[in-house]
């Protein structure tokens, strides 16, 4: 049966049919926007067992939706094709404040979020079945690029650049030892409690996506690191309450954007490529594993990916090492419509093709970087 949603204090007449079964007072309590955005968040908490940074970024995604509606005098019962190519093309264009768009992966992720959205009205019993098109049907190609990370050489100075003269140069070598030891997310380091960290053992529990939890091993570099600044550096910082691990000057848990912070000022400092934040670590970390030998399911594991399909991508890179090994070393590299050997020398231990480093003598010719891509894994 055709049903009448209210929106912005309107009411609009539908052909979408909702569930003969459904509670009518459900169904009335659902069109308020509001209601079901709390509802839902309980939704993607208690259900999806979402984390607090990912439920926030969908609440995004769809308080841009509810802009779009209210833009144009929509609501939700009006979704039909046509309605989500009008979002789309919206986002892209002037979607993100009335004169820019959004990046194509960004729409990408706004438009996964909307699925789980109307999924979730089914779920409620406001629809029969969801009116957005099938994935299968509608689908958003996002070309990926290859992760950027870090030469060998480059992450020893990192590792190298706080020193260890004040508490906080001592706290921040252990935050940049664990994030290239154990390839931790943000959220993963910044969530870590001091119980959660066992030197005896080497391991740590981290609590990933979704709530998951996994042990993750670390060496005696950051055994050491870590050690000393339970040791010497934290008693300093704070004497109060506050499990978290990693403190900042007045004894709370360091921020995200603290986190950031350390990195990018320690990778100037070090003097490598501008635009290193911590999910370069990441990438850096599962990068230096692979090209040791080892294998791709026990990166999966460390990584704590749930598929071995994303940590797949990490042999791609590789794969740009070894073409440019190739062009570099083989005596037939020289031949044409190939660079030569002259052209693509450099240390491939040290310096990866993908990303370039930042020639520091002489100063003023250091190469373009990209923008950080805050959609990685």
């Amino acid at each position: 049966m055709a049903v009448d949603l209210p929106q912005a204090g309107k009411t609009f007449s539908t052909g979408v049919e909702v569930d003969d079964q459904a509670d009518p007072a459900t169904a009335a309590a659902g069109t308020d926007f509001k209601a079901l955005l709390q509802r839902y968040s309980l939704f993607l908490r208690g259900q999806r067992g979402l984390s607090e940074n990912t439920l926030r970024i969908y609440l995004a995604d769809i308080a841009s939706f509810r802009k779009y509606m209210s833009n144009q005098g929509l609501g939700l019962a009006n979704m039909d094709r046509s309605m989500l190519r009008g979002y789309l093309a919206w986002l892209v264009t002037v979607g993100r404040d009335g004169t820019n768009g959004y990046a194509r992966v960004s729409v990408a992720r706004k438009l996964s979020a909307l699925r789980s959205f109307y999924r979730f009205l089914v779920q409620e019993g406001m629809f029969r079945s969801t009116p957005l098109p099938s994935g299968r049907s509608f689908r958003l190609k996002v070309q990926k690029p290859l992760p950027r990370f870090l030469g060998r050489r480059e992450a020893i100075q990192l590792l190298d650049a706080p020193g260890d003269a004040t508490p906080v140069a001592i706290r921040d070598g252990a935050i940049l030892e664990v994030l290239y030891s154990c390839g931790l997310r943000l959220a993963g380091i910044h969530g870590l409690n001091v119980p959660d960290v066992n030197l005896s053992r080497r391991e740590m529990l981290v609590r990933g996506k979704g709530s998951k939890e996994r042990w993750v091993v670390f060496g005696q570099p950051a055994e050491e690191s870590l050690t000393r600044y339970l040791g010497e550096s934290r008693p300093l910082l704070g004497t109060g309450p506050d499990p978290a691990l990693f403190l900042n000057r007045y004894g709370k848990r360091l921020s995200r954007r603290s986190f950031e912070k350390v990195v990018r000022l320690n990778a100037a400092r070090a003097g490598t490529r501008d635009g290193v934040h911590p999910h370069i670590l990441r990438h850096t970390f599962a990068t230096h594993l692979l090209e040791g030998g080892a294998d791709l399911r026990v990166i999966q594991e460390l990584l704590g990916h749930s598929s071995p399909t994303t940590t797949q991508v990490y042999t791609h890179v590789t794969m740009e090492e070894a073409l440019g090994a190739l062009l570099t070393n083989h005596p037939r590299s020289d031949l044409p419509g190939t660079a030569s050997r002259e052209e693509t020398a450099g240390d491939r231990l040290d310096e990866n093709p993908a990303n370039p480093p930042v020639e520091t003598d002489p100063p003023g010719l250091a190469e373009g970087t990209e923008k950080r891509s805050r959609d990685g894994d």
